[in-house]
């Protein structure tokens, strides 16, 4: 729990509200990251994988990468965070295509994933912004 309060703690609380844990032990010390971040914390139910779809979503995509035997004890922290930064780089139609990463960083500085269209004209200008989704898998009408 150490390190993933260690890993939160430079963010803004808006960007860390909630974290929704499955039932493992290695969750224990829950308390301690609630009470270290200031984040809700919540459990899936037992057997009820579909409450955490974006975690099952997440190994999936990583098998992609990662043999279903692979033990993830013995990767290096530079694997783990190559792993990261493929997984946060990769487009998702759930996004209007963008990537996590872009998602992310929209919504922590404030200008939120869907108000492109308020966007200041320097965004447009420097690439920043994109055009908005059209919910059919590609950018809506110019």
């Amino acid at each position: 729990m150490a390190q993933i309060a260690q890993a939160l703690a430079p963010l803004p609380p808006h960007a860390c509200r909630s974290i929704t844990f499955d039932r493992g032990s290695e969750f224990i010390d829950w308390p301690h990251l609630q009470a270290e971040v200031g984040t809700q914390t919540w459990f899936c139910e037992a057997q009820l994988p579909w409450q955490k779809g974006a975690v099952e979503n997440a190994n999936k995509r990583l098998r992609r990468w990662l043999c279903r035997d692979t033990d993830p004890n013995s990767l290096s922290q530079e694997e783990l965070r190559q792993l990261c930064a493929g997984l946060n780089a990769t487009p998702r139609k759930r996004l209007g295509f963008r990537t996590p990463a872009e998602v992310f960083k929209t919504n922590l500085l404030g200008s939120g994933y869907r108000r492109e269209k308020t966007l200041p004209e320097t965004e447009v200008a420097f690439g920043l912004a994109r055009p908005p989704f059209d919910g059919e898998g590609g950018p809506g009408p110019a």
